[in-house]
């Protein structure tokens, strides 16, 4: 029995960790990406990691007919793990449209192809910007849905509302969407880790960068929210451990999900402040950061963080490395980068 799974958006951040984990637990992997926010050379220290390389497919998921004759070639694949979609927060609240085209259409073209080609297994990279600013801390999966803060977020509200509706359209198709929080951190081995083409616009990256020199200095956006230091507050999860949720939702899908559309918090359960991370970064790294307080920005939420006792019964699933671990993980990865990678 084909035990092939497609990983859309495979050669990105989370992506690429997914797919060390499937390879190491006995999955054959495809990818599918249009390289729009990654490298290719990152198959490479996938196939370092594994001993295996992944298929790799570049091309782009709003193209419905090369998403149609990528199934009807790869007939064999029993489950999607769709990670391809724009995600910077800031940049969705200044291009919606950008937004809403490719994340929407993307995703209908993909499940179209899937049901069109009998794959009926899926795991969608939600986020816990389904929740909007909640009104009570910690999240649970019953929080009420508020209102998106950015296109980005809504982006994932409609996602998950067009899977759950494809789901109970057609009883033989699972879905299972994970919510994730702040993903941060890198491989163990140092050969894969968060690189954004361009100017990043998570926080982690930007903390490396600037400690490297890359950047001059790091903005961080408001302390003047109502948290105990007045930075925002965000659950920061290790990106093996999330890489090690979709292992588990793929087996459960593949062997014995309970409902046709599932969906689990996955975080650590903790919050902590960006000037938390900023102490914490300095003290695993022994480096000073340069780093100035400025305006707050527009679309983002004061805080977030999971209640994961659903996700951690459910699926027997539990964050398990620290934010110090993530956060040297991530300054090991920078400077693995700027030896060998920077001048390429």
């Amino acid at each position: 029995m084909s035990n092939k799974v497609l990983v859309t958006g495979g050669t990105g951040y989370i992506g690429s960790h997914t797919v060390v984990e499937l390879q190491n637990n006995g999955f054959e992997v495809v990818i599918i990406d249009n390289l729009s926010n990654s490298n290719k050379d990152v198959l490479e220290r996938i196939q370092k990691i594994t001993g295996k390389r992944p298929i790799f497919e570049n091309f782009d998921l709003c193209d419905a007919k090369k998403t149609n004759d990528f199934f009807k070639k790869h007939a064999d694949i029993k489950a999607v793990i769709h990670f391809a979609a724009y995600k910077a927060v800031g940049e969705s609240v200044l291009k919606p449209l950008k937004y809403y085209h490719n994340n929407l259409v993307s995703l209908v073209n993909l499940l179209q192809a899937m049901q069109e080609n009998n794959v009926s297994n899926f795991v969608f990279s939600s986020s816990c910007t389904v929740y909007g600013q909640p009104d009570e801390l910690p999240v649970t999966e019953q929080s009420p849905i508020k209102e998106a803060n950015s296109p980005y977020g809504d982006t994932k509200q409609i996602s998950e509302r067009i899977i759950r509706d494809t789901t109970r359209a057609n009883k033989s198709f699972k879905a299972i969407a994970l919510r994730y929080f702040n993903p941060i951190g890198a491989h163990e081995s140092a050969l894969i880790g968060e690189l954004p083409l361009g100017v990043p616009n998570n926080l982690i990256p930007l903390i490396t960068q600037t400690t490297i020199g890359v950047r001059k200095q790091l903005s961080v956006f408001g302390d003047d929210y109502n948290t105990p230091d007045g930075t925002c507050i965000r659950d920061y999860i290790h990106v093996v451990d999330l890489a090690k949720a979709h292992i588990i939702a793929i087996k459960r899908l593949l062997h014995n999900g309970k409902r046709n559309y599932e969906y689990f918090n996955i975080g650590t359960g903790r919050g902590n402040s960006v000037l938390e991370v900023i102490n914490t970064f300095e003290k695993v790294s022994e480096q000073k950061l340069n780093y100035k307080i400025a305006n707050r920005r527009e679309g983002d939420v004061e805080q977030v963080f999971a209640d994961t006792k659903y996700a951690n019964s459910e699926l027997g699933w539990k964050a398990e490395k620290t934010l110090d671990d993530a956060l040297l993980s991530a300054w090991n990865w920078e400077k693995y980068y700027k030896k060998n990678l920077y001048n390429k």
